[in-house]
């Protein structure tokens, strides 16, 4: 009686048989596990050429026997503040002088100092000296330290080149250059540090976030950061979203091309197996 069982192939009989996405699909979280390792370490090596070890904080304005201009400035803002509570156009016109003071002397912007100092205007863009901490190199946690990886600080003191602009419902810093002395910042880190969200911190703030919602316009005009409040006006210098993820845009780019090199080499293997079943005969 001839035998009714289905003939099998001999790639049957292989230990690795039908295992080969698989395989292939391990290489490739292997790959980029490796990759992003790599890329991390990288990134805090070319971060470490222009940062230093220990920070260099930005002076600080002085407030001692300046009760006439601190009075001046708090009754320029509460003119503003109550300007924007009502319907009609209203405008802020700061000088650096009145940024810095300003930092010094009210406790919302206290994280401010030290690490912030408006140091002139230039034409239509802000010259700021900066003190900023930065994560540095990953490494083992050491005996007393919490988790796994810690990383050491490193600090970027720099002087921006800046134009403040609004983004939704915040101001924030368009960045033109970042200059570090004997030292040359790479423009994709000023790409992906652009816009500098200076002003997020403040979103929630009872006063300051319904403040800067109303906003429909910020420029240095004159010498001076202007906030405009137009009623009717829709904003027309406010940044795209386009803008904001360019720098992230990159790497969905290079992970997307990773899938499209995995795809067609899981392609390759399922089109190189059917091959070879259709090809070995029947025993």
């Amino acid at each position: 009686m001839a035998s009714t069982n289905k003939p099998i192939g001999a790639n049957a009989h292989s230990p690795f048989a039908g295992c080969a996405i698989l395989i292939a699909a391990l290489a490739v979280m292997v790959f980029l596990l490796v990759f992003s390792t790599w890329g991390l370490f990288r990134q805090a090596r070319e971060i470490e050429k222009f940062t230093a070890v220990a920070a260099q904080p930005v002076a600080v304005a002085a407030i001692e026997g300046e009760d006439v201009e601190i009075n001046r400035l708090a009754e320029k803002l509460e003119k503003f503040r109550a300007e924007l509570a009502g319907d009609d156009a209203s405008k802020l016109a700061l000088t650096p002088a009145e940024l810095n003071l300003a930092i010094a002397v009210y406790e919302p912007f206290a994280d401010l100092r030290g690490t912030l100092r408006v140091v002139a205007v230039d034409g239509p863009a802000l010259r700021l000296a900066i003190c900023f901490k930065l994560n540095g190199k990953p490494r083992w946690a050491r005996p007393g330290e919490h988790g796994w990886i810690h990383s050491d600080p490193r600090f970027l003191n720099a002087t921006l080149l800046a134009r403040p602009e609004l983004l939704g419902k915040e101001v924030v810093l368009k960045l033109e250059t970042i200059e570090v002395t004997d030292a040359k910042v790479p423009v994709e880190f000023k790409e992906h540090m652009s816009p500098y969200r200076i002003t997020e911190r403040y979103l929630g703030d009872a006063l300051l976030g319904p403040a800067m919602g109303k906003l429909t316009a910020v420029a240095v005009e004159d010498g001076c950061v202007v906030l405009r409040r137009q009623p009717g006006q829709v904003p027309g210098d406010r940044i795209t979203a386009g803008q904001v993820d360019f720098a992230s845009s990159r790497l969905f780019t290079v992970l997307g091309v990773v899938a499209c090199g995995f795809l067609l080499f899981v392609g390759f293997l399922i089109l190189v197996r059917a091959r070879a079943r259709s090809s070995t005969p029947p025993p």
